[in-house]
Parts: C-alpha cells; sequence; structure tokens
C-alpha cells in the first residue's frame, strides 16, 4: 500500500494534496484518477482474493499470546482511528493491563499515543504475533491492535472498523484512485462499526449510517463524534478555550488525512482560517517550521492537530505560540454494543489468566 501511496504521489505533482485526486472535480484531478483506475482494479481484486483465502480457511490466523481488540478502517487515514484506539486503552485500564501495538507507518502515531495514554506501553512492529510477545513482556494482559482490520494473519476476540461519515457519502474509489482498502462489505467480518463523524451534520450521519444499515444488516453501529475540546501550547503548558478562535485569523498546519475536515472544524469555531496541508505522516523540514511560522500574523494563532504538534514540539521557533486542538470523542449512539465487546475480550483475558496460573 505505502508502493501505491508514492505512486499516486508521483502521478499526481502539480496538484496540492492527495486528496484533490481522490476527490476534486478538475480536470488535473480526474486525468490523474482515470490513469490510477486500472491498477485499483487490480489492487480490488488482488484484495477480494486474498480476504476469501482467509474465510474459506486456505490461509490460517495464528492465535496470539494474549486477547487482542483488533481497531482498523477501510479506508486510509481520517476515520478517527488512533483516538478511538486510544480511549479503548483509557477504558480498559480500569481492570486491566492494556498495551497498543502498531504496524508503525509513522513516528507521529506512536508519540501520540504515548501523549493520550502515558501509562500504557505501545509496540511499534509489522510483525504483529511479535509486537504482542514484547507487550507481555511489559506486562500487558491485553492488546489494542492499531490499523490491524486488514491484517488477518492475528486472530482477534473483538474487530472493531471505523468508518468516517464523511468519507462514507463520497464516491468509493478504491487505491490508489481512492481511499478505499477494501469496498464497504468487507466489513461484515466486524464485530463492531463505528461511523465517527468530525464536520458531517447530524442528517449526513444518519444517510451514512443507513448506508451502512443496508450494506451490513447484521453487525451493530455506533455513532462517535470527533470534536475540538481545548487549545493546548506546543511549547508550554498553557491552555486555552477554543472560544478564543472566534474571530481570529488561524494559520492551521496539518499533515492528517482529511485536512480540510480540521479546517472546517476550525472555521465553524469562527476563526478565519488559512490551511497549509501536508501528506498523511508528512515529516516537516526546518524550511518547512521557518516558512509556516513566518506565515502567522502577530494578531493571529498557529494552530496544528495533535499528530503535528508531537513533530513540532521543541522546533517552533516564535515568537508566538504553536498550539494543538484537543480531541474529544464523545459515544452518542451505541455505547451499551462497546461495552459488550470490551466485556468480552476481558473475559477472554480473565480465562487466559486463569489457565496460564
Amino acid at each position: 500500500m505505502k508502493d501505491m501511496q508514492g505512486t499516486l504521489r508521483r502521478l499526481s505533482r502539480g496538484i496540492p494534496t492527495v486528496e484533490h485526486v481522490w476527490y476534486g472535480g478538475g480536470a488535473g484531478s480526474i486525468l490523474v484518477r482515470a490513469a490510477l483506475w486500472p491498477v485499483a482494479r487490480v489492487y480490488d481484486a488482488a484484495m477480494s482474493v486474498r480476504s476469501r483465502l482467509y474465510d474459506s480457511g486456505v490461509l490460517d490466523a495464528v492465535t496470539p499470546d494474549l486477547p487482542t481488540i483488533s481497531v482498523g478502517n477501510l479506508t486510509v487515514g481520517g476515520t478517527g482511528k488512533t483516538p478511538f484506539s486510544a480511549w479503548l486503552a483509557f477504558k480498559l485500564k480500569v481492570r486491566a493491563h492494556p498495551a497498543i501495538a502498531l504496524r508503525g507507518y509513522g513516528d507521529d502515531e506512536t508519540q501520540v499515543h504515548a501523549r493520550l495514554n502515558p501509562d500504557v506501553p505501545v509496540v511499534v512492529n509489522p510483525d504483529r504475533g511479535a509486537a504482542i510477545r514484547e507487550a507481555k513482556k511489559h506486562g500487558a494482559d491485553i492488546v489494542v491492535l492499531d490499523d490491524a482490520f486488514q491484517h488477518r494473519r492475528i486472530a482477534r476476540n473483538v474487530d472493531i472498523v471505523i468508518l468516517s461519515a464523511e468519507q462514507l457519502l463520497r464516491p468509493h474509489r478504491m487505491l490508489p484512485a481512492g481511499p478505499w482498502r477494501e469496498r464497504l462489505p468487507a466489513a461484515r467480518r466486524a464485530d463492531l462499526l463505528v461511523v465517527t463523524r468530525k464536520t458531517a451534520t447530524h442528517e449526513q450521519t444518519e444517510r451514512a449510517q443507513e448506508m451502512v444499515r443496508i450494506a451490513i444488516p447484521d453487525v451493530p453501529i455506533v455513532v462517535a463524534y470527533l470534536g475540538p475540546d481545548r487549545l493546548m501550547s506546543v511549547t508550554d503548558d498553557e491552555i486555552m478555550p477554543t472560544e478564543r478562535l472566534r474571530g481570529a485569523t488561524v494559520v492551521a498546519v496539518a499533515a492528517i488525512g482529511e485536512p480540510e475536515l480540521f479546517k472546517t472544524q476550525l472555521e465553524e469555531l469562527g476563526a478565519h482560517v488559512t490551511i497549509t496541508p501536508y501528506r498523511d505522516h508528512h515529516t516537516f523540514s526546518e524550511g518547512d517550521v521557518t516558512s509556516i511560522a513566518a506565515s502567522v500574523p502577530a494578531d493571529g494563532f498557529a494552530v496544528c492537530t495533535l499528530k503535528d504538534a508531537v513533530k513540532l514540539a521543541g522546533r517552533w521557533p516564535g515568537p508566538g505560540r504553536l498550539w494543538y486542538v484537543s480531541q474529544q470523542l464523545v459515544v452518542e449512539q451505541g455505547a451499551e454494543d462497546i461495552d459488550r465487546l470490551l466485556k468480552r475480550a476481558l473475559d477472554a483475558r480473565a480465562t487466559a489468566t486463569t489457565n496460564a496460573s
């Protein structure tokens, strides 16, 4: 998949972001998508064959050393998978000793998890089995697998798929012509579907839910809102309410999936926003940092996401502060389904502990 994304970036030179290729209506975007369409068909077929091999038992899943909860998605970026994984780990801490295991596409995800749950071990290894064994050495008795829905080689006790309401309402184009790793019906193998919304209205979210319900009628659906909570200073311990952004000039920095949604969130807070978007997991150069800082007016604010803040900490030249938006996750519907599945995973942990002793 990383090779496909590299191909996409090479073919899309001259177009500001990958999202412009996937969703744009301009001639350049349409031309690039047309060029990528044959590759997307091959990718789609390959994923379908792989899935059937696992479904039929030709390819086996390995039972890991600890109970696992997989949190994954069907698309690349922008669903809220990382904050939801961190939120689950936080809930598990009440009754267990969780760890988080991830492949590690970028160092930012590791640092985000460490910031959100400082006392939860984070293990980075493309070999998820080895990551789980390492987590066990750190004292973990249950593991949250961040971004593991397509990693079917490891069996899991609970399978959760995160779906973005905003992405569901757009064309479902497969990689690399769009962000979809698998088609929507693939989520039938999940135990729970979480539809997240950032800028989608309640009406739009209901339409997205109905789309999912028609395609996957037998899997429970949870709705969760990911929205701005507070502004945290990247350079010190200062905290500022988001109300301070109303009427303010904001230079937004976003090296994430769906950077335009971050811009929209800030605009909904009443800010006048100019955004500097980068591709997901972008490594900021000194030139990037200097250029962004220089573009912030004396009476304005520089605002980024937590994912960007962990990479920019200690590098911001000032004179003003760099702020990041602390996101809140609110489960609006289906909290009882989450609790039921967490109980299943915790019961498996108790059984494993009993058998080990």
